[in-house]
């Protein structure tokens, strides 16, 4: 390693919260030990209750390199996690990865360089969603495609440029630390939410094709389900918290199913012409297919139609759902209290 270089660069923090993530973990960690970064790099691990060997594996990476240790996340919640883990590291980048995602070489040493030039307050790129199972290779080509997730630049790519948000980040710990970390009630859409604040702030959330994580899928139709219907929901409650913070984008899946619904009732009850609006969704459903399902295997394209369905009517269903008590308590909490420097923790 060049000294001089490693003296020049910050020093980074790369900051993990895990529950039941033995299948990716040990995968995930060591991507980020083999970054070619000439800065110094520790990993913090926040570790939830995990049922799986999680714990296990964590244990034995801290053995290994000096470089990664763990903290206690008691609740399991992502924000907690995130926040155990900001507050027990200690330097002045803060990278953010999940226990599921996988960093492409480069990405430490590009964001870090971004950071800089743009005078940004967090930089991130593409979620390169990527599967292992036929399943997830068609949940993957959906989550990349516009038709399965909209003209989102950090799912489908894009040009370099200021974003709303961007996938998990590379911060300036002052940032983080100004703003109170990630808001605790956020148990989903917690990016999306600190990213809205920093952008209230005036700081530049900065999105470039140049980096990439490899995420990998939900593993069945009922997890993807789960999954999407809590982002509609806690979108929902972002909506309600940050007035006037919604677009078009997000009202699009509760559109598409309450149409649906509609035209399959008034199709039973009055006449059927109506059934045109379910026949159409499904329709375009198959045609986007064929299309997006491109390079896939047979088995994986016959797939393909369900991920996409599945995705759009439970992200709808979830916000048309979302609870107003949920919202209120989360709008009854307070703002984050800034997190104290690095100094006054040590």
């Amino acid at each position: 390693m060049n000294t001089k270089a490693a003296e020049e660069l910050p020093a980074v923090s790369v900051i993990m919260p895990v529950l039941n993530e033995e299948r990716h973990l040990r995968t995930a960690v060591l991507r980020i030990l083999e970054q070619d970064y000439a800065g110094d790099v520790e990993v913090v691990i926040a570790l939830g209750p995990s049922t799986d060997r999680t714990d296990e594996i964590a244990a034995a990476l801290v053995a290994e390199d000096p470089r990664v240790r763990t903290v206690p996340n008691p609740t399991g919640r992502t924000p907690a996690g995130l926040n155990a883990a900001i507050r027990g590291s200690h330097h002045p980048i803060v990278v953010r990865v999940d226990g599921h995602g996988l960093l492409t070489p480069g990405y430490i040493d590009t964001a870090v360089r971004l950071l800089g030039a743009m005078e940004a307050a967090n930089v991130g790129g593409v979620m390169h969603a990527e599967g292992e199972s036929e399943w997830e290779k068609a949940v993957a080509a959906a989550m990349t495609s516009r038709i399965g997730v909209g003209n989102a630049a950090f799912h489908t790519g894009g040009l370099a440029g200021p974003a709303e948000t961007v996938y998990l980040g590379v911060f300036r710990r002052e940032v983080l630390e100004q703003q109170g970390g990630y808001n605790e009630e956020f148990v989903r859409a917690q990016d999306w939410e600190l990213n809205y604040r920093i952008r209230q702030d005036g700081g530049l959330i900065w999105f470039t094709p140049q980096l990439r994580v490899t995420y990998r899928p939900r593993p069945s139709v009922r997890a993807l389900a789960r999954q999407y219907k809590d982002y509609g929901r806690w979108r929902r409650v972002v909506t309600r918290y940050h007035r006037g913070s919604v677009n078009l984008r997000y009202l699009a899946p509760p559109a598409a199913l309450l149409a649906c619904v509609a035209g399959l009732v008034l199709g039973a009850a009055v006449h059927p012409v109506f059934l045109a609006v379910p026949g159409g969704y499904v329709l375009g459903i198959l045609g986007g297919s064929v299309v997006e399902g491109r390079g896939l295997s047979a088995r994986a394209r016959l797939q393909l139609p369900v991920a996409l369905a599945t995705m759009h009517m439970s992200w709808g269903f979830g916000f048309l759902t979302s609870p107003r008590k949920l919202a209120r308590r989360v709008i009854a909490s307070k703002r984050p209290e800034p997190m104290a420097p690095r100094a006054e923790r040590a």
